[in-house]
């Protein structure tokens, strides 16, 4: 941290905050009041954000314990003390509710918030059983189990409590109709975790839903386990209704005061519905089901849209909810049937509900997440066309860049401000370049060794599994000799990310032969990095992951030696921080245009670290004529797109083709022309880290929210939203 950090004169005492619902723990007194009041006031100057899953594991970005390990554990303090620090600084550190790019945003976004001083809180739904946890066997292929954690031991989680009775958990009632007029209320607990800016001067509060307790209906506790359980639709409805039905009687509850609600997906979008209700109760009385009319519901509708605003995440279809209507005949009531058929009727398949186009009728704005993302959506939803705007996706700088980076930026005089304004990397002096590059260079082969390191630790730890358990390792060098193993400054690509269809995965290995020639001809060796979960319900998904598997031995011994595909089972933020630093280029190979934006890459661009990808999503604003990184594949107009995900319709041949043509380039470069890769780094510094981060994407955000800020965050938000708009032409 910078020596003058707002907390470096902060004791740990003085971090512990009290109110109503609890004791917690992070900030001062006076920051945890002055925004708990800010969140509280009959103004509602501030943004609920609603997401069904939220990634921000403290085991990558974690202020609270760096300034603990900084001034050294105290040697004697108060017992209550003594647990809270031994929880920050000896905690599990994993909070496994999220599934991958989605949910990390919404972390990213919310620790923006908080930097920038954004009155926002966040509302989502707590999973005992987290996503799920991967395990990979060389000849099954994935492996899908339960995910075991307990949030009550786990740093920046607190269970709030009941004002009345300390000693006892809060618990709020939800309404569910389950095919009556009459609700079913529905007992859930609430967590809070703390997103703690930087300079531990502000916060933002998550408040997670935890309907897993003792006495909750059967259909409850199958829904509130596991993120996104595709057993059946019943649940995946009752996931979605357990957090658009829980936000009103949360902010009632807590006494929270939102002007504005953002549904990051439409998951939640059934708050929408109850916002409705409240309108239509207040027009024409507890008799309004007898009375109501469709022009009514659209009144009420319109009144109600001014409160939503909505980011579309996704142009697959699988994204985009939909529930035949017979099926929530049977969890809704006659009243909220009416809305539906108004608000969520499908064009093209009549007997579904489709939520997306909801959130898309019910809301005063709708973003896509890039340029080309935005252009697309106009096309899949031409009657909204004209309220879809761009705002492209960021990452949050200060949790991606790595350790060894920010060593490097900090000696770079003109770099002196860039924890808080990553916006500086837009004007580097001409004087620091030189020693920018070579600490760049320096960092970026530390970050290689550490990664290597990981590597390989695995390896021989899968090794010696193999003799403990059923489990076929999932990589073929662990039955090689450790000299065949990873060494540092091979040149590594790495690949993470969900493995869906349409991302193809094993694009790259489509003719295994032409990739082993190119290394072969040229003595050049490649080290292929590849991470990533599919969805257990996802066959075709899990078929890709498998093929990575398969393909491991044929490559080695094709090139002879030279090419060592590897796969990192587990893939979660920690191993993806690890990654996005220390490997040389960043590889994306999805069928354009189904990448909405693909922020894997942005984590990646924050380290300098060139990618090399297909034109889609938000490389067709990062790539900057090629001063970035290296593009291939199909490049055609939206307006020409083929949406398909069909296998016969992925364009392998095509790809994977301008795929090898581009190789013999990039390994050259790499490996014979070390200084102009470099350049590629430092443009990626200089053009990619001012844009694509969550402080720059945030200022967007709240030039839709109509929140008032302090004058110091609006000039600063001002000061982003100039540097770049993303509402442009497509490149």
């Amino acid at each position: 941290m910078n020596s003058d950090h707002f907390a470096a004169r902060t004791s740990p005492e003085a971090l512990v905050c009290t109110n109503l619902f609890g004791t917690f723990f992070g900030v001062p007194q006076q920051v945890f009041d002055a925004v708990w009041n800010q969140l509280t006031t009959p103004d509602g100057n501030a943004v609920a954000y609603v997401s069904m899953e939220i990634g921000a594991d403290p085991d990558v970005f974690h202020p609270v314990k760096d300034l603990l390990e900084e001034g050294g554990e105290p040697s004697s303090v108060k017992p209550h003390l003594q647990a809270l620090l031994a929880k920050y600084l000896h905690g599990p550190r994993k909070i496994p509710n999220y599934s991958g790019g989605l949910g990390v945003l919404a972390g990213d976004t919310l620790k923006s918030f908080a930097d920038l001083h954004v009155p926002a809180l966040a509302v989502s739904l707590l999973y005992r059983e987290g996503y799920f946890s991967q395990i990979v066997d060389s000849k099954i292929g994935q492996i899908d189990h339960a995910t075991r954690w307990t949030p009550e031991s786990t740093p920046t989680l607190f269970q709030l409590k009941d004002p009345h009775h300390p000693d006892r958990a809060l618990t709020i009632d939800i309404p569910f109709h389950n095919g009556q007029h009459k609700p079913t209320m529905i007992k859930a607990h609430v967590w809070m975790k703390m997103e703690i800016a930087d300079q531990l001067d502000y916060f933002v509060p998550e408040f997670l839903l935890d309907y897993s307790l003792p006495e909750a209906p059967a259909w409850v506790m199958e829904s509130a386990h596991q993120l996104y359980n595709a057993k059946s639709t019943i649940i995946k409805a009752n996931q979605r209704r357990m957090l658009g039905s829980a936000i009103l009687p949360l902010l009632e509850t807590l006494g929270l005061n939102a002007a504005t609600i953002h549904l990051n997906e439409q998951h939640g979008v059934t708050v929408t519905l109850h916002l409705i209700l409240q309108e239509l109760q207040d027009k024409l009385g507890e008799a309004f089901p007898d009375a109501v009319t469709d022009a009514d519901i659209l009144a009420a509708a319109k009144q109600v849209s001014r409160t939503i605003v909505y980011t579309i995440h996704t142009p697959v279809k699988a994204g985009h909810d939909r529930f035949s209507r017979d099926l929530y005949s049977g969890i809704s009531h006659k009243a909220f049937q009416r809305i539906l058929d108004l608000l969520a009727h499908d064009e093209e398949v009549s007997h579904e509900y489709n939520f997306t186009a909801m959130a898309m009728r019910i809301n005063r704005a709708i973003n896509s997440v890039s340029r080309l993302h935005r252009d697309v959506t106009k096309k899949q939803f031409p009657a909204f066309a004209h309220k879809i705007k761009a705002i492209t996706n960021g990452v949050h700088h200060l949790t991606w860049i790595s350790d060894n980076r920010k060593d490097c930026f900090n000696r770079i005089p003109s770099l002196c401000n860039w924890r808080n304004d990553p916006s500086c990397f837009a004007a580097i002096a001409d004087q620091d370049l030189p020693l920018l590059g070579e600490l760049l260079q320096q960092a970026w082969n530390q970050d290689n060794r550490l990664l290597i390191e990981h590597v390989n630790a695995m390896l021989k730890n899968h090794r010696e599994q193999m003799v403990e358990t059923w489990i076929d390792p999932p990589n073929h060098l662990s039955s090689l000799p450790e000299s065949e193993w990873l060494k540092p400054g091979t040149f590594t690509l790495g690949f993470a990310r969900r493995f869906s269809t349409y991302k193809r995965a094993d694009l790259i290995f489509d003719d295994i032969g032409r990739l082993a020639d190119i290394l072969i001809a040229n003595n050049w060796s490649v080290n292929f990095l590849f991470a990533g979960k599919a969805h257990p319900a996802d066959e075709p998904g899990k078929y890709v992951l498998k093929l990575i598997l398969d393909n491991q031995e044929e490559l080695y011994t094709r090139s002879k030696g030279l090419g060592k595909l590897i796969f990192i089972p587990g893939y979660d933020m920690r191993v993806a921080k690890l990654m996005v630093a220390g490997v040389h280029a960043w590889l994306n190979s999805p069928k354009r245009p189904l990448e909405a934006s693909g922020t894997s890459g942005m984590k990646a661009a924050m380290n300098g670290v060139p990618n090399i990808s297909i034109m889609d999503g938000w490389w067709v604003e990062g790539y900057h004529g090629g001063q970035t990184g290296w593009k291939f594949g199909f490049e055609g107009p939206v307006n020409d797109a083929d949406l398909s995900e069909a296998p016969d319709a992925l364009l392998y041949t095509e790809d994977a083709g301008a795929f090898y043509d581009l190789l013999p380039s990039v390994l050259e470069t790499f490996y014979h022309r070390p200084q102009d890769f470099l350049a590629r780094a430092l443009a990626n510094l200089h053009l990619n880290v001012p844009i694509f981060n969550t402080h720059r994407m945030a200022a967007e955000y709240v030039a839709q929210y109509d929140l008032r800020l302090t004058p110091q965050f609006t000039a600063d938000l001002d000061r982003f939203r100039r540097l770049y708009q993303s509402e442009q032409p497509t490149l």
